[in-house]
């Protein structure tokens, strides 16, 4: 019989990175190489898993992402993550990347993406995460999304071991 677990709320999660984007991040045309991105959605993911479970966690899956629109050296990249979804030891953090131009303020939704995540005890086993206690309607859309994306992704693991 499992354990019970004390819960924690998705804002209690809830992780915000900004960083200026410098020419050193970008190709010659000044548009910010699609690495400088991804790791800024692994580290917020990160940090929100860490502070969802109060351990260290390492990253499992990173779904798919498109970038929608451009980042432009000069941009504020502004990444905003929140777990989602826990199961026992693992966690979906949704994560949404918007660049703004500091000047005028205008912001552009440019990436958003799914991230799965598995806390770790002090030997690096995978250990138990607190509940995700939902209480609003959007939580619970966002819940309810990523189970479904979590099916999907146990489906295509079996998949895959079974070679089909």
């Amino acid at each position: 019989m499992e354990e019970e677990r004390e819960g924690k709320r998705p804002d209690a999660s809830s992780t915000i990175l900004s960083r200026l984007m410098n020419p050193s991040d970008a190709n010659p045309l000044g548009i910010v190489h699609g690495g400088e991105i991804l790791k800024m959605v692994d580290e917020a993911g990160g940090l929100a898993a860490m502070r969802h479970a109060g351990s260290a966690v390492v990253t499992v899956r990173l779904d798919s992402m498109t970038f929608l629109e451009p980042i432009y050296v000069g941009n504020l990249v502004i990444v905003k993550a929140m777990v989602n979804w826990v199961g026992r030891t693992s966690m979906e953090v949704g994560i949404r990347v918007e660049a703004e131009d500091p000047m005028t303020g205008k912001r552009v939704h440019t990436n958003s993406a799914y991230a799965v995540y598995v806390a770790l005890d002090e030997e690096g086993h995978p250990r138990p995460v607190p509940r995700l206690i939902i209480e609003t309607e959007e939580e619970r859309r966002r819940w309810e999304a990523a189970e479904e994306r979590q099916r999907i992704r146990l489906a295509q693991a079996q998949r895959r071991r079974s070679g089909k």
